[in-house]
């Protein structure tokens, strides 16, 4: 290989579509992660008020104990969803039937697909606007609910937030802007992280090996199967514009003509700015996956610092000034996954062909993740329910 064409690999990594896919989708893992464990604590401190209302009602009726009924200490129920072992086993699977159903039909149900995705995005860019929408209310009361009738109650906040997500989608069907598109996957991934969690790293591993396989497959495999690579034509593949569809059956040429294709928003693009016409693509499923991976283990780093909170009265204080102590499950899983997009953006340069990301990134967080837990003692715990407290039972057999 001569010096040119080093070189030249060289700086092709360094374009700027590379450079903005890399910073892009770890912002978008951290701050999901972020906005996961900002939940859960609410969720926390919710059931806590509920469970101090409760008492204090016990208690202020224990005389009447007869003619009332007793409370109940209900938990509140949590918004997001904890993917199961059997979940995590058959996900894969569910996953290679919607790319086949997408694959053979998508001519024919495009406009299913273009508007279920418009709808999705809406309200996944709506929860991701909502902070920014909350800091330019706080002067108005952001926590007054208003009532909708059957929709529901919603704040000022919440309002504006769907209102502009709206706007941005109506804007993004008529131009079809690969900027827009962004925007409304950025949503879907922060809204994916933030609202499904694995529950323990049993679960963290099947999910990813059985995805790591499917990724292969579908990139690697289809080819010799349906004589074309499934994964990377379902991805790349626009569908028509919902507007320019309406248009020709009500006869309206003018705006069936001028109404663009739509490259639905399940992969996050970015224009090089060396080379006219090309594109880096990373697909969302890159970046959710491995992102739940890194919000679990973000959430079991808070969990077990705030226990070493209540143990450091009785026992000696780690030592802060320890290399195990000040790197965190957290941020060895992110520098794995850097290093796991790093190699497979490598990889897809040297042989000049797509690649399975997956087949880069779970080896390269998964693989750290566990020595690390397994040096620091936490590898059992980690891979059962890490986050379920054992409770001392009052009385015990002798």
């Amino acid at each position: 290989m001569s010096p040119e064409e080093v070189f030249y690999r060289a700086y092709s990594l360094v374009d700027s579509s590379r450079v903005s896919t890399f910073l892009i989708s770890i912002l978008l893992i951290v701050y999901g992660s972020f906005r996961s464990l900002n939940m859960e604590q609410e969720e926390k401190e919710k059931n806590l008020e509920k469970e101090k209302e409760n008492s204090l009602l016990s208690s202020s009726t224990t005389t009447t104990t007869s003619t009332i009924a007793p409370t109940t200490n209900a938990p509140v129920e949590s918004s997001a969803h904890n993917i199961d072992t059997t979940q995590a086993m058959f996900l894969p699977i569910g996953a290679s039937v919607s790319l086949l159903v997408m694959f053979f039909f998508f001519d024919s149900m495009q406009m299913v697909f273009a508007i279920c995705t418009a709808v999705l995005a809406t309200v996944a860019f709506a929860f991701l606007l909502l902070p920014m929408c909350q800091y330019l209310l706080r002067s108005c009361g952001t926590g007054t609910k208003m009532s909708f009738g059957c929709c529901g109650r919603f704040t000022p906040a919440e309002l504006m937030s769907f209102g502009l997500s709206v706007g941005l989608v109506l804007v993004w069907i008529m131009t079809g802007h690969w900027l827009l598109m962004d925007a409304l996957a950025m949503g879907l991934c922060v809204t994916m992280i933030a609202f499904v969690r694995l529950p323990s790293l049993k679960v963290s591993t099947l999910l990813l090996t059985g995805l790591l396989i499917y990724d292969v497959f579908w990139v690697f495999f289809s080819t010799y199967i349906f004589n074309a690579n499934v994964m990377v034509k379902v991805a790349t593949r626009p569908a028509d514009n919902p507007v320019g569809i309406v248009a020709r059956k009500l006869n309206l040429p003018g705006v069936a003509r001028d109404a663009p294709q739509l490259s639905l928003p399940g992969k996050l693009v970015f224009p090089s700015m060396h080379e006219t016409g090309h594109f880096s693509m990373l697909g969302l499923g890159d970046i959710v996956m491995p992102g739940l991976l890194l919000c679990f283990v973000m959430r079991y780093d808070n969990y077990k610092k705030q226990a070493n909170k209540g143990e450091e009265s009785n026992n000696y204080p780690p030592n802060p000034n320890s290399l195990s102590q000040k790197v965190t499950y957290f941020h060895c899983s992110l520098i794995g996954y850097f290093l796991g997009l790093l190699t497979a953006t490598i990889s897809s340069e040297v042989y000049k062909a797509a690649q399975p990301a997956l087949l880069y990134l779970v080896p390269f967080t998964l693989l750290p993740l566990f020595v690390m837990a397994y040096l620091k003692g936490d590898l059992r715990r980690m891979w059962h329910e890490p986050f379920i407290k054992s409770v001392t039972p009052k009385y015990m057999d002798v």
